[in-house]
């Protein structure tokens, strides 16, 4: 294992064994709204950050660091390493007691992802990648799913509702892919979403509105499993873009050509995305 992927695994572990602690007693967790509609934030979301912070901090002092709940860490010298970290992936899951969260890490070098680490601590699922050597589940080795008709593929699908998104023009979207597909599904969870398409136990993904850290992580999994991934243009900007589709290579061309066909028919298709991104 490389040893910054090795560093990654460590923290995202600690993180996990704090998220755990925490589980065991749900009604103690103190639970807060970020306001702005942007979600909710528990004291396991900061706990866990702190904690995957301190490990990569001693390691790798020089490095910049990007967090949910932290914010932007810069060090005061020049680095080309940036650590992107989502510590509770599926917070709104984790308060309600279900058990599909989990810890997201990556690492980029000059903008170029290289590691990631997603973690489902409840499950002990360690999803790991190495740009170029592949990603791995434990210890098996990550292939996307071999499906190669739309008709027969399950998706999965991140959007998080708030008042002031467009919900008609997501729904209609989403109906439209459904009607297209074998199903379509809503986890709460885009890390996993993404890990879990990596495992080919999803067909493909599309993601609306996500962050960085919902799914730099995921990116590097899909791609060191053989699968494609892109913005809703095809282009390669889907971290910073927020809006993304991954699926195996055989499915993606057509997943993409009909979601471009939907964009295309609804009102108003950019300001609705940009309103998804706020």
């Amino acid at each position: 294992m490389h040893p910054m992927l090795n560093t990654a695994v460590k923290a995202a572990r600690r993180a996990g064994n704090i998220i755990l602690r925490y589980a065991r007693d749900l009604d103690r967790v103190t639970v807060e709204n970020k306001g702005n509609h942007q979600g909710l934030v528990t004291e396991v979301d900061k706990a866990a950050e702190q904690a995957i912070f301190e490990v990569l901090i001693d390691a790798y002092p020089d490095h910049h660091f990007l967090g949910e709940e932290g914010g932007i860490l810069t060090a005061t010298s020049k680095s080309d390493f940036q650590w992107i970290v989502d510590p509770l992936d599926g917070t709104t899951n984790f308060v309600h007691g279900l058990p599909h969260y989990g810890v997201s890490i990556a690492l980029l070098h000059r903008g170029i992802l290289q590691q990631s680490v997603i973690f489902q601590p409840d499950a002990n699922l360690l999803f790991t990648a190495t740009r170029g050597a592949g990603a791995f589940l434990n210890d098996r080795r990550l292939r996307v799913s071999r499906r190669t008709n739309l008709r027969d593929c399950l998706l999965v699908t991140g959007f998080a509702y708030r008042p002031d998104r467009p919900v008609t023009f997501y729904r209609t979207l989403q109906q439209g892919i459904a009607e297209a597909t074998g199903g379509l599904r809503n986890s709460g969870a885009s890390a996993l979403d993404l890990a879990y398409c990596a495992a080919g136990w999803f067909d493909g993904t599309l993601q609306f509105g996500a962050r960085p850290w919902d799914v730099a992580a995921g990116a590097l999994l899909i791609q060191e499993a053989g699968g494609m991934i892109s913005d809703f243009n095809g282009q390669a900007d889907f971290i910073d873009c927020g809006h993304l589709i991954a699926a195996t290579p055989k499915v993606f061309p057509a997943l993409l050509q009909l979601l471009e066909e939907h964009l295309s028919t609804l009102p108003d298709t950019a300001k609705a995305l940009a309103s998804l991104k706020k």
